[in-house]
Protein backbone atom coordinates (compact mmCIF):
# COMPACT_ATOMS: atom_id res chain seq x y z
CA UNK A 1 0.00 0.00 0.00
CA UNK A 2 2.83 2.18 0.43
CA UNK A 3 3.94 2.12 -3.32
CA UNK A 4 0.38 3.37 -4.00
CA UNK A 5 0.43 6.36 -1.37
CA UNK A 6 3.44 7.34 -1.74
CA UNK A 7 3.35 8.69 -5.91
CA UNK A 8 6.48 7.84 -6.39
CA UNK A 9 5.99 4.18 -7.77
CA UNK A 10 4.94 2.78 -11.07
CA UNK A 11 0.72 1.88 -10.67
CA UNK A 12 -0.73 -0.07 -13.14
CA UNK A 13 0.60 -1.33 -16.92
CA UNK A 14 -1.40 -1.77 -20.05
CA UNK A 15 -3.11 -5.26 -19.82
CA UNK A 16 -5.50 -7.54 -21.96
CA UNK A 17 -7.93 -9.74 -20.71
CA UNK A 18 -11.06 -11.53 -21.63
CA UNK A 19 -14.57 -10.74 -20.72
CA UNK A 20 -17.12 -13.25 -20.66
CA UNK A 21 -18.13 -13.59 -23.89
CA UNK A 22 -14.56 -14.42 -25.15
CA UNK A 23 -13.71 -11.09 -26.20
CA UNK A 24 -10.18 -9.83 -25.67
CA UNK A 25 -10.35 -6.22 -24.03
CA UNK A 26 -7.30 -4.13 -23.18
CA UNK A 27 -6.85 -1.00 -20.72
CA UNK A 28 -6.32 1.11 -24.02
CA UNK A 29 -9.72 0.05 -25.42
CA UNK A 30 -11.17 2.63 -22.79
CA UNK A 31 -9.05 5.62 -23.51
CA UNK A 32 -10.86 8.21 -23.71
CA UNK A 33 -12.88 7.07 -20.47
CA UNK A 34 -12.39 7.48 -17.25
CA UNK A 35 -11.51 3.70 -15.92
CA UNK A 36 -12.99 2.46 -12.25
CA UNK A 37 -10.81 -0.88 -11.87
CA UNK A 38 -11.76 -3.43 -9.08
CA UNK A 39 -9.89 -6.58 -8.65
CA UNK A 40 -12.05 -9.54 -6.24
CA UNK A 41 -13.46 -12.80 -6.75
CA UNK A 42 -17.21 -13.61 -6.64
CA UNK A 43 -17.24 -16.12 -3.96
CA UNK A 44 -15.98 -13.03 -1.59
CA UNK A 45 -18.43 -13.11 1.36
CA UNK A 46 -17.92 -9.38 2.14
CA UNK A 47 -15.84 -6.59 0.78
CA UNK A 48 -16.29 -7.43 -2.88
CA UNK A 49 -19.44 -7.31 -3.02
CA UNK A 50 -19.87 -4.45 -0.77
CA UNK A 51 -17.93 -2.39 -2.63
CA UNK A 52 -18.95 -3.06 -5.80
CA UNK A 53 -22.73 -1.93 -5.15
CA UNK A 54 -20.98 1.30 -3.91
CA UNK A 55 -19.27 1.96 -7.09
CA UNK A 56 -22.88 0.79 -9.11
CA UNK A 57 -24.72 3.51 -6.57
CA UNK A 58 -21.64 6.07 -7.67
CA UNK A 59 -22.45 5.25 -11.41
CA UNK A 60 -25.96 6.14 -11.01
CA UNK A 61 -25.46 8.80 -8.88
CA UNK A 62 -23.70 10.36 -11.76
CA UNK A 63 -26.64 10.29 -14.82
CA UNK A 64 -25.17 11.08 -17.72
CA UNK A 65 -22.08 11.63 -16.70
CA UNK A 66 -21.69 7.74 -16.23
CA UNK A 67 -21.73 7.25 -19.76
CA UNK A 68 -17.85 8.55 -19.75
CA UNK A 69 -17.03 6.20 -17.10
CA UNK A 70 -15.90 2.46 -17.77
CA UNK A 71 -16.08 -0.10 -15.02
CA UNK A 72 -14.37 -3.01 -14.59
CA UNK A 73 -13.63 -6.48 -12.18
CA UNK A 74 -10.49 -8.40 -12.52
CA UNK A 75 -11.04 -11.78 -11.30
CA UNK A 76 -8.51 -13.00 -9.01
CA UNK A 77 -9.77 -16.47 -9.43
CA UNK A 78 -10.04 -17.41 -12.83
CA UNK A 79 -10.36 -21.11 -11.67
CA UNK A 80 -14.06 -20.98 -10.31
CA UNK A 81 -15.01 -17.22 -11.58
CA UNK A 82 -16.46 -18.66 -15.16
CA UNK A 83 -17.71 -16.52 -18.10
CA UNK A 84 -21.10 -16.83 -17.05
CA UNK A 85 -20.47 -16.88 -13.35
CA UNK A 86 -18.71 -13.63 -13.68
CA UNK A 87 -21.35 -11.84 -16.35
CA UNK A 88 -24.11 -12.45 -13.90
CA UNK A 89 -22.23 -11.61 -11.06
CA UNK A 90 -21.07 -7.83 -12.09
CA UNK A 91 -24.59 -7.51 -13.88
CA UNK A 92 -26.42 -7.56 -10.47
CA UNK A 93 -24.48 -4.36 -9.00
CA UNK A 94 -24.57 -2.19 -12.61
CA UNK A 95 -25.52 -2.80 -16.30
CA UNK A 96 -22.03 -1.21 -16.99
CA UNK A 97 -19.23 -3.01 -15.36
CA UNK A 98 -16.99 -5.62 -17.86
CA UNK A 99 -15.78 -8.42 -16.39
CA UNK A 100 -12.61 -9.37 -17.29
CA UNK A 101 -10.32 -13.22 -16.44
CA UNK A 102 -7.22 -14.61 -17.78
CA UNK A 103 -5.23 -17.13 -17.23
CA UNK A 104 -4.01 -17.19 -13.70
CA UNK A 105 -0.50 -15.70 -14.73
CA UNK A 106 -2.34 -13.12 -16.55
CA UNK A 107 -4.11 -12.28 -13.68
CA UNK A 108 -1.21 -12.06 -11.49
CA UNK A 109 0.59 -10.47 -13.44
CA UNK A 110 -2.38 -7.55 -14.10
CA UNK A 111 -3.01 -7.68 -10.13
CA UNK A 112 0.86 -6.88 -9.65
CA UNK A 113 1.52 -4.16 -11.85
CA UNK A 114 -1.41 -2.69 -10.34
CA UNK A 115 0.02 -3.42 -6.55
CA UNK A 116 -2.48 -6.01 -5.61
CA UNK A 117 -1.73 -8.39 -2.97
CA UNK A 118 -3.76 -11.77 -3.73
CA UNK A 119 -3.06 -15.23 -1.70
CA UNK A 120 -5.30 -18.25 -1.81
CA UNK A 121 -6.45 -19.35 1.87
CA UNK A 122 -7.54 -22.79 2.79
CA UNK A 123 -11.33 -22.30 4.73
CA UNK A 124 -12.60 -24.36 6.98
CA UNK A 125 -14.81 -26.38 4.70
CA UNK A 126 -12.13 -27.30 2.83
CA UNK A 127 -12.38 -25.20 0.21
CA UNK A 128 -10.59 -21.63 -0.22
CA UNK A 129 -11.02 -18.40 -0.15
CA UNK A 130 -9.04 -15.54 -1.24
CA UNK A 131 -6.96 -12.71 0.99
CA UNK A 132 -6.52 -9.31 -1.03
CA UNK A 133 -6.02 -5.64 -1.54
CA UNK A 134 -9.65 -4.33 -2.23
CA UNK A 135 -8.67 -0.51 -3.60
CA UNK A 136 -11.06 1.08 -5.96
CA UNK A 137 -8.50 2.43 -8.73
CA UNK A 138 -9.25 5.17 -10.70
CA UNK A 139 -7.59 5.40 -14.55
CA UNK A 140 -7.71 8.62 -16.10
CA UNK A 141 -8.98 9.28 -19.61
CA UNK A 142 -5.45 8.81 -21.04
CA UNK A 143 -5.18 5.16 -19.17
CA UNK A 144 -3.07 6.64 -16.48
CA UNK A 145 -3.43 5.59 -12.97
CA UNK A 146 -4.80 8.32 -11.33
CA UNK A 147 -5.40 7.66 -7.72
CA UNK A 148 -7.21 4.38 -5.36
CA UNK A 149 -10.00 4.72 -2.80
CA UNK A 150 -10.10 2.26 -0.07
CA UNK A 151 -12.37 -0.33 0.64
CA UNK A 152 -15.84 0.58 2.39
CA UNK A 153 -15.75 3.66 0.33
CA UNK A 154 -18.80 5.20 0.69
CA UNK A 155 -20.77 5.84 -3.10
CA UNK A 156 -21.04 9.22 -2.77
CA UNK A 157 -17.42 9.83 -1.98
CA UNK A 158 -16.36 7.53 -4.85
CA UNK A 159 -18.80 9.39 -7.58
CA UNK A 160 -16.73 12.46 -6.24
CA UNK A 161 -13.71 10.92 -7.31
CA UNK A 162 -15.12 9.89 -10.53
CA UNK A 163 -16.54 13.59 -11.27
CA UNK A 164 -13.19 15.19 -10.44
CA UNK A 165 -10.96 12.77 -13.13
CA UNK A 166 -13.73 13.34 -15.71
CA UNK A 167 -13.43 17.59 -15.07
CA UNK A 168 -9.82 17.21 -15.21
CA UNK A 169 -7.70 18.04 -18.36
CA UNK A 170 -7.19 14.57 -20.66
Amino acid sequence: MGELISGKAQVGAPFTLRDPGGRMRSLADYRGKVVVLYFGFTYCPDVCPTDLLQIGRALRSLGPKARSVQPLFVTLDPGRDTPAVLKRYVRSFHPSIVALTGSEAQVRQTARDFKVYSERVPDVAGGYTIAHTAFTFIIDRRGRYREFVPPGTPSGRIAAVIEDALDSRP
